[in-house]
């Protein structure tokens, strides 16, 4: 599905997410074919006790990373918002590395959006989580 709206580049989107969402720390470092990779700087706020990543956080990674790969095929719409958001926990993370999120968009329609995310502790080869989600795509784009 092509948009009307230019898809922007990981400059574009990462401007946009300071701007939108100053609370996020997430950064884009790759976005395109549909599919974008986002980083989280672990941080001692990001931990629970057992000193490992917590839940929200990386459910977070795998929310910001969905919504990077989808404005990357649809153009910057704001109004996208999530609908759901299944996240399986597979492994401790490790709380000294960044989480990485890589997505892969399985479909991209009219009003709905659907991908897939791997959660990475930067540097290790087997995933910490994978979650599915869904994105409603507001009208008039």
């Amino acid at each position: 599905m092509t948009s009307p709206l230019p898809r922007p580049d990981r400059d574009e989107l990462n401007a946009f997410l300071r701007r939108e969402f100053p609370q996020n720390d997430c950064r884009v470092e790759k976005v395109g074919e549909c599919g974008a990779t986002v980083r989280k700087p672990i941080s001692v706020a990001d931990l629970r006790p057992g000193g490992t990543v917590s839940g929200p956080t990386m459910m977070a990674v795998a929310d910001v990373a969905l919504y990077a790969a989808l404005l990357g095929e649809i153009g910057i719409v704001p109004l996208a918002v999530t609908t759901s958001l299944n996240t399986n926990f597979l492994r401790k993370p490790a709380a000294d590395r960044d989480l990485l999120g890589v997505c892969r968009l399985l479909k991209v329609g009219r009003t709905l959006a659907i991908g897939e995310v791997f959660l990475y502790s930067e540097g290790l080869d087997e995933p910490v989580a994978h979650a599915t989600g869904t994105y409603a795509i507001p009208p008039a784009r």
